[in-house]
């Protein structure tokens, strides 16, 4: 792509692209087996256009930090927010989050850590911010474990992260969130169906900051 083109996918296309490829019924799924588990504060990274909202239990959130640098998702999430639940839209990225450490119960990144420039970064940041005994709720896609799948997510990386509003397809989340520090617990893999291969694995879980 051009520059220019370039500029003008990613600000007008990729966004509607990146919801509608998340709204589908197998990312549906595992946000409704993490999202409710939510308590307290809770601070959700890389909150996109909220597909998330429908999923929160609102009698267990006191109170929903939804943040994103993306303007055009928030304003995309705007219409969604519910009457029940006070949810506070803030533009900041998930490497350096505007707020106090120890200030949440609760982060969930649903589908993020493959976008997020510098996901080691943005996990020592959540670390930062949960109180203790705080718990992070993930629900991610990575890199496949079957050889010829992981060699093409590979291959494709490049092409799919222009194409998808930057996300990485070859990213082992896991991985990433043990080296930031955090035992990860109640893991749950599985793979996507056919027709989204490229995505690999979906990998499922909770971890909590190592003491």
């Amino acid at each position: 792509m051009c520059f220019f083109c370039a500029g003008t996918y990613e600000r007008m296309v990729a966004p509607y692209v990146v919801h509608a490829g998340c709204s589908l019924g197998a990312f549906a799924k595992t946000r409704q087996r993490v999202v409710p588990l939510a308590k307290g504060i809770v601070a959700e990274i890389g909150f996109g256009s909220g597909l998330n909202l429908p999923y929160y239990n609102a009698e267990q959130v006191e109170r929903l930090i939804a943040i994103d640098p993306d303007e055009k998702m928030l304003s995309l999430a705007r219409s969604k927010l519910p009457e029940l639940m006070k949810v506070e839209l803030l533009p900041a990225r998930g490497e350096c989050l505007p707020l106090e450490s120890g200030a949440v119960d609760t982060v969930v990144v649903t589908y993020a850590f493959c976008t997020i420039p510098a996901p080691g970064c943005a996990l020592a940041e959540i670390k930062r911010v949960l109180k203790p005994g705080g718990r992070l709720l993930f629900s991610e896609h990575g890199r496949s474990d079957r050889p010829f799948c992981g060699r093409m997510q590979d291959r494709f990386n490049s092409l799919w992260g222009q194409l998808a509003g930057g996300c990485n397809l070859n990213r082992s989340p896991v991985q990433l969130i043990e080296a930031a520090g955090f035992a990860v617990r109640n893991l749950q893999q599985d793979r996507f169906p056919l027709h989204l291969w490229p995505l690999g694995e979906h990998f499922i879980g909770e971890a909590e900051p190592r003491t």
